[in-house]
Parts: C-alpha cells; sequence; structure tokens
C-alpha cells in the first residue's frame, strides 16, 4: 500500500510539510509524522476522490514526537479512468492549509498476453532405450552400491550351492546378509 508522508511540526511549530502531488492506483495511507509537540491534523477530500474514496474519520490528534497512519479507502471496482482530486491537509486550526493533488490511476485489469510458441509441442529430451524416461548418470551412481551388494549376494549364494562341504552354511548366511544389505539401501533412497 502506497504511502503519503505529511510532517507536522518539523521546523517550527504548527509547521506543515507534504508534497504537491501524489500518485497511486489504490487505497493510500496518510502517515501524519510529528516531530513536535502533540496537535491535531484535519484531512478533508474533495468531490473528485470522494467519489471513490473515503476517510474514516477527518480529525486526528497526533500525540508529541509520534506517528500516525492514516487509511483512505479507495473503493473496489475496474476504474477506466484516471481521477484526479485533492486532499486537504490542516494543522493549527486552519490557519496552515495545503492541498496535495492526487491522482487514482485506472485499476483495470491489462490483458495477459500469451506467446504462441507455448502452444506448439515441446522437443522431448533424450531418453532410454524405448522412450523412457532420460538417463540420468546421478540415478545410475547412486544405485551403484545396491548392484554391488547385489552381485555380492548372488555370488555368495552361487559358492553356498556348488561349494564343497562345510561352507555352505557360512556362505548361505553371507548371501542373506549381503541381500537384506542391498534391500536395505534400495528401500532407504
Amino acid at each position: 500500500m502506497d504511502t503519503l508522508a505529511a510532517d507536522v511540526n518539523r521546523t517550527g511549530i504548527q509547521t506543515l510539510s507534504v508534497p504537491d502531488a501524489f500518485e497511486t492506483d489504490g487505497s493510500f495511507t496518510v502517515e501524519l509524522r510529528n516531530h513536535g509537540e502533540a496537535t491535531h491534523v484535519h484531512l478533508h477530500l474533495d468531490d473528485a476522490l470522494s467519489s471513490v474514496a473515503e476517510l474514516d474519520a477527518g480529525n486526528h490528534y497526533v500525540e508529541a514526537d509520534a506517528t500516525r497512519p492514516v487509511r483512505v479507502s479507495v473503493r473496489d471496482g475496474d476504474r477506466e479512468e484516471t481521477v484526479r482530486g485533492k486532499l486537504k491537509v490542516v494543522t493549527a486550526y486552519g490557519s496552515n492549509t495545503h492541498w496535495v493533488d492526487v491522482t487514482l490511476t485506472p485499476t483495470r485489469k491489462q490483458p495477459v498476453e500469451v506467446d504462441p510458441e507455448l502452444s506448439k509441442p515441446q522437443a522431448k529430451p533424450a531418453s532410454a532405450g524405448d522412450g523412457g524416461t532420460p538417463l540420468d548418470r546421478s540415478a545410475l551412481l547412486s544405485a551403484l552400491p545396491a548392484v554391488v551388494l547385489s552381485a555380492v549376494a548372488v555370488v555368495f549364494a552361487l559358492a553356498a550351492v556348488l561349494g564343497p562341504g562345510g561352507t555352505d552354511a557360512v556362505l548361505a548366511v553371507l548371501a542373506v546378509v549381503a541381500g537384506a544389505l542391498a534391500a536395505g539401501y534400495i528401500a532407504f533412497q
């Protein structure tokens, strides 16, 4: 939300400093910044601004050395034309009056242009073999420990079946352990 700063008592008692012009496209905040003793500030929207915006209150008490935000609510809706009006800022019971030229730009949403190239089919990335997913070197490297452990399990199993007498049970247990390690590695990936 845009902010319009209004400095009170900055250069002396009951002084007021506001910009000559302010532009926004919706609701905004008037920030009353008091640099001195407590004071009252009066805000007023002219007829042009009042047709699309409103203040919660016109009179505002600002404590000494304090800041008070005042919201100017611009009614929702699509404004197709710029609205120009004035915001009156008054201190010292009317002896200091400043007018700010406020411009509210249109809020109508601009159409989004879509690039015609987006409607054309995109080229498919290189894939492995029969049109499956692309080869991913990091995926192959991460699967390497599981492949090695599986190969060790197969070697131990073959040795248990083809090996001589007493080593059958030991090799079979080692084959099961290597297979379990391979399966665990794959499960936790």
